[in-house]
């Protein structure tokens, strides 16, 4: 399944739709923001060597990624604005400003002919 950030935020707006409520309050989004921040955290801490706590579940990395993602869906959406734009200018900004911050891999050799080896 490919999913892009217009599907998702399709997705998510039509979930949020359903309800009175509507979405969060953009104070009350930024609190949640924080909330699956420190879950992500937490995850790490516990799959890092930090020993949860008798009884804590250690967590699961995915699925707190994936909430952090709704919430900033959710924001974005209450807001008006468009991630995939957002990501895009972000990306673009980004490689400008860090093409030589960081060292670069070495290209790979190429194979020589007949040479069906597959090297990681």
């Amino acid at each position: 399944m490919s999913l892009t950030f217009e599907d998702a935020s399709a997705r998510v707006d039509a979930y949020i739709s359903q309800f009175r409520e509507g979405y969060f309050p953009p104070l009350l989004m930024l609190a949640r923001l924080t909330e699956e921040t420190g879950e992500i955290a937490r995850v790490i801490a516990h799959a890092s060597g930090k020993t949860p706590k008798p009884g804590e579940d250690p967590g699961d990395l995915e699925m707190e990624l994936a909430d952090l993602l709704f919430v900033t869906i959710c924001m974005a959406n209450e807001r008006g604005l468009n991630l995939e734009r957002g990501f895009e200018r972000m990306m673009a900004k980004i490689e400008k400003r860090d093409a030589t911050r960081w060292t670069l891999k070495e290209p790979a050799e190429p194979s020589a002919p007949g040479n069906t080896e597959v090297t990681p």
